[in-house]
């Protein structure tokens, strides 16, 4: 990508699911390659299953964290219900990349309301160049479940324009020792996915 150009990445999800470390790998990864990077995070109530939001903004220079409104550029959405949420700050032309799992909000648990059905359906009717990707299950494949945001961070690497040695050095600078093996082979799995 250009480097004159603020390039701007908005990571949706709920608590739990590895967001926030996996927005810390990609400003790593892009700082290594050079570009200033600014992020910045919304948690809500993140230990509970809350909506965590987090922005990544990449370029030459970058002044401020956080994405203006309808400036996404990339939209990497670790649930389907958060990500479709989040569709309207994408650009018309933006990307997306969106885990293909469901996870009941409170009001779903409790009976309140109904998750939506046809969300997949209808994010590829908005944006039919998104990559759904079966994040669970190719993180079971590498061989730890817990790897699926890594397993997104590999379907993301493809769109973001940086050598993947800088991806395969975030992750290593960034994941605990013992479970680096598991890590690159989910990284490995998502890009190629």
């Amino acid at each position: 990508m250009n480097n004159s150009i603020v390039t701007n990445i908005l990571l949706v999800g709920v608590g739990g699911q590895g967001i926030l470390v996996a927005a810390e790998i990609i400003a790593e990864a892009l700082m290594l390659a050079g570009f200033d990077v600014k992020k910045s995070e919304v948690h809500g109530m993140a230990q509970r299953g809350g909506s965590v939001v987090s922005h990544v903004r990449y370029g030459e220079k970058v002044y401020s964290p956080i994405i203006p409104e309808g400036e996404t550029d990339i939209l990497l959405g670790f649930e389907l219900l958060e990500a479709y949420r989040y569709l309207p700050l994408l650009k018309r032309d933006g990307k997306i990349v969106v885990n293909n799992l469901k996870i009941n909000p409170l009001t779903v648990s409790i009976g309140q309301e109904a998750y939506p059905e046809g969300l997949s359906d209808r994010i590829n009717h908005f944006f039919p160049d998104g990559r759904m990707v079966d994040g669970v299950a190719l993180a079971k494949l590498a061989g730890n479940v817990k790897t699926a945001n890594t397993v997104l961070l590999g379907a993301l690497s493809r769109l973001c324009g940086i050598d993947e040695k800088f991806w395969v050095s975030a992750i290593e600078r960034m994941v605990p020792g013992k479970t680096l093996a598991v890590n690159r082979k989910a990284f490995e799995l998502g890009r190629s996915s």
